[in-house]
């Protein structure tokens, strides 16, 4: 069996399960965000999409936490470096409950949204792929960078992440979404469940990949047990030495959707690694998540 790569091991172990620190690690595709304190933002001038622009926030003028991998759009919103110049202009600025400034991206547009969390430790691009997938297929699609990650501001709190999922929820509900599917891998897939535990609007679905059952403060077990929604845990065996496995099953047993599924993925890695670097294996859950969002959309309200 493959192992899961060391650094979004260690990632995990700092960020999510044990207690949570800022310092950046290998996120999504290979990019590794180191700390830097000094270097300024870049002025941003590639391409830009043909798609209408989302509806907007003003720019935000904060620290973003790692600078050296942050850019400004034309519009002057902050983006992470490791989104496609093509798409810079879909990021916007929203602002947490407590008052953190996050870079996110909103793709595509219409009624059915979807909130799409990463790992701690990870970016922004975690979700990419599946993001412009699901929006080309007509969902509208909201992934947040959290706090202290990429070009998201930098925050003593990393214990109140769930506020991060919560202000993606709201951004969706603010563009116009009806009924929305919440997921996210790691400790986003945590907070996704606990955001989609009292979110206002209707819950098509859950997804968690390699989720922990609690992640600091966080505690997905008692949210699954109000999200009545089709559910899709998966985890891979020997990931955090099996303890991901073991939370993934917690989850599932405490969960009371009728309709939920624990997917074992036999490649070893974690989190959004599982669909990136698994191969065909890799492939086949990527088609499966998908589908399954579809899926959850096209039951009856």
């Amino acid at each position: 069996m493959r192992k899961p790569p060391v650094i979004a091991v260690a990632a995990l172990t700092c960020l999510g399960v044990v207690t949570g620190c800022s310092g950046p690690a290998t996120g999504s595709g290979g990019d590794t965000a180191s700390h830097a304190a000094s270097p300024s933002t870049r002025a941003e001038g590639g391409a830009t999409s043909r798609a209408p622009a989302p509806p907007d926030h003003e720019p935000v003028r904060y620290t973003p936490s790692w600078t050296d991998r942050t850019v400004r759009t034309a519009r002057g919103h902050l983006v992470n470096t490791c989104v496609p110049k093509a798409l810079r202009n879909r990021a916007t600025t929203l602002t947490t409950s407590d008052k953190v400034h996050l870079s996110a991206l909103v793709l595509g547009s219409g009624p059915n949204g979807v909130l799409l969390d990463h790992e701690q430790g990870y970016n922004i691009c975690s979700f990419i792929d599946i993001g412009k997938k699901l929006a080309a297929e007509g969902y509208h699609v909201v992934i947040p960078e959290y706090r202290n990650h990429g070009a998201s501001q930098k925050s003593a709190d990393n214990e109140h992440i769930d506020r991060d999922a919560r202000a993606g929820l709201a951004e969706l509900r603010r563009v116009g979404a009806e009924r929305v599917f919440v997921g996210g891998a790691s400790c986003g897939g945590t907070t996704a469940a606990v955001a989609g535990a009292d979110t206002p609007l209707p819950v098509t679905g859950l997804l968690m990949m390699s989720s922990p059952a609690r992640c600091g403060g966080v505690d997905a077990v008692a949210a699954v047990r109000k999200i009545k929604a089709p559910t899709l845990v998966v985890a891979s065996p020997g990931d955090m030495n099996g303890n991901i496995e073991k939370d993934a099953r917690e989850v599932y047993a405490a969960s009371v959707a009728k309709n939920k599924k624990l997917v074992i993925d036999p490649s070893g890695y974690h989190g959004t690694d599982m669909i990136r670097r698994g191969g065909a294996s890799g492939v086949k859950l990527r088609s499966r998540v998908v589908k399954f969002v579809a899926a959850s959309f096209s039951r009856p309200r």
